[in-house]
């Protein structure tokens, strides 16, 4: 078959009839389990945090800080893309997803110098959401800087 011959429809049909059927169902099992897991995981946090003196407020971003820094060290060490390959949405949804997003780029491209390779590849996924969430802080802080004027 001469695949450069072919309609798009034909091609699309082609590619149809060659592809593997995903296992919805199975998938969802495992994004569910997973992402629970992840959560249970926060929630055991948050409670070690309040338990050992922290208010909600600080555990909450102590819980925040140390599911990212779990995320970023399992990214580097090769484990948790062998995780989110069975997973899928149950890693990458929460935030150890972003974590991720940043981490995998600025292990895939260290070879090529830290500017770059790292830090030109580092916000290649996670950079338009970075830019909107810092711009809208600064925003949010000015108007709450302002407010504290008056």
């Amino acid at each position: 078959m001469d695949l450069d011959k072919l309609t798009s429809e034909e091609y699309n049909a082609y590619v149809q009839s060659k592809a593997k059927p995903s296992p919805v169902g199975k998938n969802m099992v495992w994004a569910f389990a997973v992402g629970g897991l992840i959560c249970v995981l926060g929630q055991g946090l948050m409670d070690l945090y309040q338990h050992l003196g922290l208010d909600q407020e600080m555990a909450r971003m102590a819980v925040s800080i140390t599911l990212i820094f779990l995320a970023a060290l399992l990214t580097g060490i090769g484990i948790f893309d062998r995780i989110a390959k069975h997973a899928g949405a149950g890693t990458l949804v929460p935030i150890t997803g972003f974590a991720n997003a940043v981490t995998a780029p600025a292990m895939e491209f260290k070879q090529e110098g830290l500017v770059t390779g790292t830090g030109a590849k580092l916000f290649t996924v996670a950079g338009p959401v970075l830019v909107y969430g810092i711009a809208a802080s600064v925003v949010y802080g000015l108007i709450l800087w302002l407010v504290g004027l008056l």
